[in-house]
C-alpha cells in the first residue's frame, strides 16, 4: 500500500525550512501532496497559484511530490483526497503545543488520519515566511532563506 501524505500550510512563501521538511519526509512516505491552503482573510505576498508554481519548481524532476491548492478545513481535504497521513514541521515548543492540540482536533474529525512531526534542523530554526515576506518587503536579500535557485522577486511579476 502507497503511503501519501500531505504538508498543509500557506507557504507564503515556501521557504528552504519548508524545503527541508518535505525531503525528510520523502525518507517516510512514497509520495507528498504539498497542499497549499487558501486563507481568505490573508492579504499574502504571493496568491496560492503562485505559491503553487513557486513549489512546482523546486520539485520540478521529482515524481514523488505534487502540489494543489485547497480551501476550508484541511482535515476535509484528507477525507476528499484519502490522504491518511499529515507532515507537519516544528522549530520550537510553541509549533508543539499549536500541533498538538491541531492533531487532537484533526483525530476527533477524521480518525484515520495520522499527523507525522518533523523538527527542523538547527541551523533552519529560524527561517520562517513572514520573516522571508518581511526581508523582502524592505529589500533585503532573500535567497539564503529560500531554496537553491528560486528567485522571489520572479514569482511577484507574475
Amino acid at each position: 500500500m502507497e503511503r501519501v501524505a500531505i504538508f498543509p500550510g500557506s507557504f507564503d512563501p515556501f521557504t528552504l525550512g519548508h524545503k527541508i521538511i518535505v525531503d525528510e519526509g520523502l525518507e517516510l512516505f512514497d509520495r507528498i501532496i504539498v497542499a497549499v491552503g487558501v486563507n481568505a482573510q490573508k492579504k499574502g505576498l504571493l496568491s496560492e497559484e503562485q505559491r503553487a508554481r513557486l513549489i512546482r519548481d523546486v520539485y520540478a524532476g521529482e515524481s514523488r511530490v505534487s502540489v494543489e491548492v485547497y480551501e476550508g478545513l484541511t482535515v476535509e481535504f484528507c477525507k476528499r483526497i484519502g490522504a491518511t497521513f499529515m507532515l507537519r514541521g516544528m522549530r520550537n515548543t510553541v509549533d508543539f503545543e499549536f500541533e498538538r492540540n491541531m492533531m487532537q482536533i484533526n483525530q476527533s474529525l477524521y480518525p484515520e488520519i495520522t499527523t507525522v512531526l518533523l523538527f527542523t534542523p538547527p541551523q533552519y530554526v529560524a527561517i520562517s515566511s513572514s520573516a522571508v515576506r518581511e526581508l523582502h518587503l524592505f529589500g533585503g536579500d532573500t535567497a539564503p532563506f529560500m531554496p537553491e535557485g528560486i528567485d522571489l522577486s520572479r514569482y511577484l511579476k507574475d
